[in-house]
């Protein structure tokens, strides 16, 4: 069929209004994008909040994002940690990330560089590039881990060959200054 935003909210709303969670999700982030209807954070986030409810990890994901980012409802970082925690406990590398983010800055949480390593770990070894580059500038300061720049240079390639910017950066830097890898 020719793709029809409009029609495709349409179907989702039909399925979200009955419970079904996945269209929720969906629905949430038609209004978050604002893709087939007006963009409008409020309603994205009660849509998210439906779907979250029920177990969906993206929508606790979105949810938690739009609390982090204060879109559709008041900032709330101790809100924004409850969903992605719930959404990083059943394994989803975004919300992992996003909460190894959050200890790392001490939002909603005390600043634990550990703890941080421990969620950016999960994600990196998930192939999440930016939790990848993450864990490498931990590495690579000896925040949460043992200074260790072989180890740096590993996750920065990791993310690097995914095309992750900063780690091509932060790779191309440990080259030219020989840490980790032979100067080149």
């Amino acid at each position: 069929v020719p793709k029809d935003d409009v029609e495709a909210v349409m179907w989702w709303r039909k399925a979200a209004e009955q419970g079904v969670a996945v269209a929720q999700f969906n629905l949430g982030a038609a209004y978050d994008k604002g893709e087939g209807v007006p963009k409008d954070d409020a309603e994205a986030v009660m849509w998210y909040r439906k779907a979250a409810e029920q177990g969906d990890v993206r929508a606790q994901t979105n949810l938690g994002m739009m609390y982090n980012n204060g879109e559709g409802v008041s900032k709330d970082d101790a809100e924004a940690m409850k969903w992605f925690r719930k959404a990083a406990e059943q394994g989803e590398a975004t919300a992992q990330n996003n909460l190894g983010l959050m200890y790392h800055e001490g939002e909603g949480v005390p600043k634990d560089d550990v703890e941080a390593v421990m969620w950016w770990r999960k994600a990196a070894e998930q192939g999440f590039a930016e939790a990848q580059n993450n864990l490498g500038l931990m590495y690579h300061e000896g925040e949460g881990v043992p200074k260790d720049d072989v180890e740096a240079v590993m996750w920065w390639r990791k993310a690097a060959e995914q095309g992750f910017a900063e780690a091509q950066n932060n790779l191309g830097l440990m080259y030219h200054e020989g840490e980790g890898v032979p100067k080149d």
